[in-house]
C-alpha cells in the first residue's frame, strides 16, 4: 500500500497538482484500496490532525507578518538595519540579511520575510546598482531564516508530530541562524568587493540614533515575544496572538498606518495563506496516519539502523535525501510527513530530537530556494518582476553558502543545543 501511495503522490506532483490535493488522492487510493476502513476515518483522522493547540500558531504569526508588513514596522526595521551596517561596501545587502534576521524574530515565516522585506529591500538595492537576479537571489536566501529564527512555524510543525518540546526547538535556533547570517554577510562582503558593487551603499542612511528611536517599538516586539515564551509568561501558541495584538497596537495606535481597507487586506491574504497551510497539515496528516498503520516506520527506522550504524553516517543520508525532498515537496507536509519516520531513528542512534529537529527544519528550508518549487524563490521573482531562470546562477553560491552551515550544524550539535541546555538544564 505505502508503495503505491508514494507513487500516485509523485506522479500528482509531476502533474503539477496541487501538494495538498496531491498527498489527499494518495491517501485516499490508499484508503479505499488497500484497508477496510470506512471513508469516515479520512474526517476523523483530518480532525485529529488539526485537532492541536500550537497549530493555532500558525495562523496568528502569519497575520502577525502581514501586519507588520502594512503597519511601518519592516520600514523601520529596515531602516534600522541600514543605520547599522549600510556605511560599508555591500552594507545595503548586509542590511538585507540583518533586516531578514530580526524580523524572522517575530513573524517565523520565511515567505512572509520575502514579501515584507523584499518589496523594500529588493527596489533599494537595484536603485544602488546591484543586479536584479543577484537581488531577488540574496532576498529568497536571507529570507529562509524566517524558519530557522525562533519563532519559526515549521520548528511548530516538527514539534507537534514528533511530540518535541517546543520552546526548546525554538531557542535551539539562536546558533544556526546566527551562523548563517553571518555566513551570508560574509560572502556578500566579499562578492561585493570583487564585482566592485555596493561603494554607495551608505547613501540616505539615517544616524543609529535616529534610526534606533523610529524602530524602537518594532525592535520591542521580539523581545517581549521571545522573553514572553521564555520567561513563562505565555505560550508558543499564546505568543502569536500577543504578536498579533502588539503589531496592531503600534500599526494603528502608533504608527498610524494601517486603516481599515489595508487591515482586512492584510486579513485576507492570512486567511488564504493559512488555509493553504492547513490543508497541507490535514491531508498529510492522513498520509502519515494509513502509513503508520502499515509499519512503515517502524520499517524506515529499523532499515536506516541496521544500513547506517553510526550517527555520522546516518545524519549524511538523511540530509542528502531531505535535501533531494526538499527542491520537490513543500515543507510543511515534508515535516509532518517525514519527522514521525525519521526521528524515532535518530533518538535510537543517541541523536538529541532538538538537534535533529534543528537540523531537518534548516535542511528543508534549502528546499525553498531551490528549483523546481522553492517558494521563496517565486516569492522574490514576484517582487523583483523577474523569471525564475534569471534568478539561478546568482542563487547557485548562495545555496552552497547554505548548505555548507548546515553541515556545521549537523557535525557540530553544541551550536544547536547550547543556547537550549544553558536555558532548560
Amino acid at each position: 500500500m505505502a508503495s503505491v501511495m508514494l507513487a500516485v503522490m509523485l506522479g500528482l506532483f509531476a502533474l503539477s497538482v496541487p501538494i495538498a490535493i496531491a498527498i489527499g488522492i494518495a491517501a485516499l487510493v490508499g484508503l479505499e484500496y488497500f484497508t477496510r476502513f470506512p471513508l469516515l476515518v479520512m474526517a476523523q483522522q483530518i480532525y485529529v490532525t488539526l485537532d492541536r493547540f500550537p497549530l493555532a500558531a500558525i495562523p496568528f504569526f502569519i497575520l502577525a507578518g502581514n501586519i507588520m508588513e502594512v503597519g511601518g514596522i519592516s520600514r523601520r526595521l529596515v531602516e534600522f538595519a541600514k543605520s547599522l551596517v549600510g556605511g560599508i561596501q555591500g552594507g545595503l545587502a548586509i542590511t538585507c540579511v540583518l533586516t531578514c534576521m530580526i524580523f524572522a524574530a517575530i513573524s517565523g515565516s520565511s515567505v512572509a520575510t520575502t514579501f515584507a522585506i523584499g518589496s523594500i529591500l529588493i527596489p533599494a538595492m537595484v536603485k544602488h546598482g546591484y543586479p536584479v537576479p543577484f537581488a531577488a537571489a540574496l532576498q529568497a536566501t536571507a529570507a529562509e531564516l524566517g524558519v530557522v529564527i525562533p519563532p519559526s512555524i515549521p520548528m511548530i510543525l516538527f514539534g507537534v508530530a514528533t511530540q518535541t518540546s517546543i520552546p526548546e526547538l525554538f531557542i535551539s535556533g539562536f546558533g544556526p541562524g546566527f551562523l548563517i547570517a553571518g555566513a551570508l554577510s560574509v560572502y556578500v562582503f566579499l562578492w561585493c568587493r570583487r564585482t566592485g558593487n555596493g561603494k554607495n551603499d551608505g547613501d540616505g542612511r539615517l544616524s543609529v540614533l535616529t534610526a534606533t528611536r523610529q524602530a524602537a517599538w518594532a525592535l520591542l516586539m521580539p523581545v517581549i515575544i521571545l522573553g514572553g515564551i521564555y520567561g513563562g509568561v505565555f505560550t508558543p501558541t499564546e505568543a502569536s496572538v500577543v504578536a498579533v495584538v502588539y503589531a496592531l497596537i503600534v500599526g494603528v495606535v502608533i504608527h498610524r498606518e494601517i486603516t481599515w481597507p489595508i487591515l482586512l487586506k492584510a486579513v485576507e491574504k492570512s486567511v488564504i495563506s493559512s488555509a493553504v497551510i492547513m490543508m497541507i497539515i490535514a491531508m498529510a496528516g492522513l498520509f502519515s496516519y494509513l502509513l503508520n498503520r502499515q509499519g512503515v516506520p517502524d520499517a524506515i527506522g529499523e532499515w536506516l539502523v541496521a544500513t547506517f550504524q553510526s550517527p555520522a553516517l546516518f545524519m549524511l543520508a538523511v540530509n542528502l535525501f531531505l535535501f533531494v525532498v526538499g527542491m520537490f515537496v513543500e515543507t510543511s507536509a515534508s515535516i509532518i510527513v517525514l519527522a514521525p519516520i525519521l526521528t524515532p531513528a535518530a533518538t535510537e542512534l543517541g541523536i538529541d530530537p532538538v538537534h535533529f529537529g534543528t537540523v531537518m527544519v534548516v535542511n528543508l528550508a534549502l528546499g525553498m530556494i531551490t528549483p523546481p518549487f522553492g517558494v521563496n524563490l517565486f516569492a522574490a521573482c514576484q517582487v523583483a518582476r523577474i523569471g525564475i531562470d534569471k534568478i539561478i546562477p546568482p542563487l547557485i553560491p548562495f545555496v552552497a553558502v547554505i548548505f555548507t552551515c548546515l553541515m556545521v550544524i549537523t557535525y557540530v550539535p553544541e551550536l544547536v543545543l547550547f543556547t537550549r541546555d544553558l536555558v532548560f538544564r
